[in-house]
């Protein structure tokens, strides 16, 4: 019988903080990249092709190497694993930063090794210290990406206009280097060794990718992704076809990006006492289709509808972060689950800002890329009230 390790009040404590900090780190040093490709731009004489690379590079990344972050894991075990997940995306923000266009490209690219790295793997960790409160610390870890992400992408601009577009990107590192200082020290920690989690029956052999429960799971995350990316990259375009002035838009967009982080403050604390959550991960998406349905129909409303859109779809991701955590019955299930979401997710995010931007050039208009969005969220309601149900996906931990 194998002894259980656990961790002391204080480790638990420094432990939470490590993975608030991480993340910080998860969202803000991609988004805070958009605002500042004007500068980009004047640096470099970018074509608009160029500079949309910029932005889809991380999600490409994400989608790549979400399946294998879990192999690492298992490799280097998962406090290891998310260290060097920091050194990538601390080394990325210092050779985005350096000044050549190569070192901007591959910068980019290993900040988004990094970041995928740890949107894999810290659902498993919080499946594995903190199997009881899945939901309410996901709501806290999503409340830090979106906090952070805020502030860098509404500081970016005054920053450039300081230091330059160069000075601005490196003041980024900060975030990553706060996380490593914290999270060295579990490197030494003890790793406590749970129990084996109940499950409503016996386990079965066959692959995580083969579960109806998993890509449920998996078209919930993804297909929210997918809307969000959509609108955190052309909102400003939108907006300013609808009329508005640069300086509005920009006000607007930061608007969305802190209206996802709110859903932290409560979302968590709701799923802690409900083993079922149809109706939260349906009425997220509702929010997101009708918020871009308001942007069709009234866009001079356009901050209400963002403000909307970013609480949709700010819930939605906390409740696909969540259900990784609540439908599997191991760190080890969390990990392939949250590879198996995050690679097919970001692979649908990545493709979706080009083809509703390709579909806006081909109809010369927003409304059919807002409705399609629309027509999204409500296939992702769909998808919520089958991922909420209170199942788990039962596999031998061999088969994952």
């Amino acid at each position: 019988m194998s002894t259980t390790i656990t961790r002391t009040t204080a480790g638990k404590a420094l432990l939470l903080v490590g993975i608030l900090l991480i993340a910080a780190n998860l969202r803000a040093p991609f988004t805070g990249l958009p605002p500042l490709l004007s500068y980009l731009d004047e640096a470099f004489k970018l074509s608009t092709t160029a500079a949309s690379a910029l932005t889809t590079l991380p999600l490409l990344a994400f989608a790549v190497v979400s399946p294998f972050s879990a192999r690492v894991a298992r490799a280097l075990g998962l406090e290891r694993a998310l260290f060097v997940a920091l050194v990538l995306v601390t080394a990325g923000i210092g050779l985005r930063s350096a000044g050549p266009l190569w070192g901007l490209y591959v910068g980019t690219g290993l900040i988004g090794v990094g970041i995928a790295v740890g949107n894999v793997l810290l659902p498993s960790l919080l499946k594995r210290d903190f199997p009881h409160h899945i939901a309410m610390l996901t709501g806290a870890y999503a409340l830090s990406m979106g906090v952070a992400a805020a502030l860098l992408s509404g500081m970016a601009v005054p920053l450039a206009e300081q230091w330059g577009w160069s000075g601005a990107l490196l003041t980024f590192i900060v975030l990553p280097v706060a996380a490593l200082a914290v999270w060295a020290l579990q490197l030494k920690a003890p790793v406590p060794q749970p129990a084996a989690t109940r499950q409503a029956s016996p386990s079965r052999g066959g692959s995580i990718w083969r579960v109806g429960l998993a890509w449920q799971v998996t078209l919930f995350f993804g297909l929210n992704s997918t809307i969000y990316y959509v609108g955190i990259g052309w909102l400003p375009s939108i907006l300013a076809e609808a009329g508005m002035s640069p300086e509005r838009a920009g006000t607007v967009h930061g608007v969305l990006q802190f209206a996802t982080a709110v859903p932290g403050l409560v979302l968590g604390l709701l799923l802690r006492h409900i083993h079922d959550q149809r109706l939260p991960a349906a009425g997220s998406a509702l929010m997101s289709a009708v918020a871009m349905l308001g942007l069709v129909l009234a866009p001079q409303q356009a901050l209400w509808w963002s403000a909307l859109f970013g609480l949709g779809t700010g819930a939605g991701i906390i409740m696909g972060l969540s259900f990784i955590g609540l439908r599997t019955g191991s760190a080890r299930q969390a990990a392939s689950l949250s590879g198996m979401a995050q690679g097919v997710g970001y692979s649908l995010a990545a493709a979706g800002p080009p083809l509703m931007g390709m579909l806006h050039d081909i109809q010369g208009s927003w409304q059919a890329p807002l409705g399609i969005c629309a027509v999204l969220a409500l296939v992702i309601a769909v998808m919520g009230m089958l991922a909420g149900r209170d199942r788990r996906i039962e596999l031998n931990e061999k088969a994952v």
